[in-house]
């Protein structure tokens, strides 16, 4: 066979689907160890992530629990996200292990990398979002509220409300993936990309506009990043393009 041809033969539709259940047992197994192992410091856990808004609380003053199971079910919530956070790499890894064998060669070559680097990305963006974001936003809702407010966040609505942004951090770092896919795909080229530049940095402010504090500052920490990681998809496009050229050169060669 070529490169051209699929490495593995078809598999009967009762094996594919005995393999997909094995594969999601697996993934479903490593998260029930990894949230395991942290659930003996939960509330550890829930004090780190909480760190970025008690930091700026005045001397005095803390979070609360409104319901009466929330003390508990809160940080158990937490650290069952964080076992699937951390159990990722080996989620994606049994995803891949299942789809891999009815990709080409070169379709391999192209997605180990871009499955990799998509992992980085999304860890980067959940980490820019707690060590540059967080303090912004927490510092700039302190610094607003009216004059005899206490501020006591309920510990549930803080957790709802930075899990949303781990995630919106999380997917904008997607963006250099997502250009590398549809350049990809045929869906766009590099070229196009770049001649869509403008409206692209437009997006980014207001995306950034919607998730930070209205002020110039916080919205470019996270434009400008969102903005730099397009430039890099763009980049890195530019060699998938090369690549699929070069194919599709060979592949009217050969015939």
């Amino acid at each position: 066979m070529s490169d051209q041809d699929i490495d593995d033969q078809p598999l009967p539709l009762v094996a594919h689907l005995t393999e997909l259940r094995d594969r999601l047992l697996r993934a479903i197994l490593a998260v029930l160890v990894v949230f395991i192992g942290l659930f003996p410091f939960a509330n550890e856990i829930y004090t780190f992530v909480s760190e970025p808004l008690r930091a700026i609380l005045p001397e005095g003053a803390g979070m609360i629990a409104t319901e009466v199971a929330s003390p508990f079910l809160t940080p158990f919530k937490l650290t069952l996200v964080t076992a699937v956070f951390v159990a990722i790499p080996y989620v994606l890894y049994q995803i891949w292990s299942f789809i891999a064998p009815g990709m080409y060669r070169h379709e391999k070559r192209l997605a180990i990398p871009l499955l990799a680097s998509s992992v980085l990305l999304f860890y980067a963006g959940a980490a820019f979002a707690y060590f540059v974001v967080f303090p912004l936003v927490f510092g700039f809702f302190a610094s607003v509220a009216p004059e005899g407010i206490t501020i006591m966040t309920d510990i549930n609505s803080y957790l709802n409300f930075v899990l949303k942004l781990f995630f919106a951090f999380g997917l904008a770092f997607e963006i250099p993936i997502a250009a590398v896919l549809m350049i990809w795909a045929g869906i766009t080229t590099p070229d196009q990309l770049v001649k869509k530049r403008p409206y692209i940095i437009v997006g980014c402010f207001i995306f950034g506009m919607l998730l930070t504090p209205p002020d110039v500052i916080s919205q470019s920490l996270l434009a400008i990043p969102m903005w730099a990681l397009f430039e890099v998809g763009v980049f890195f496009g530019r060699f998938v393009q090369r690549r699929k050229d070069a194919e599709e050169a060979a592949e009217q060669g050969g015939n």
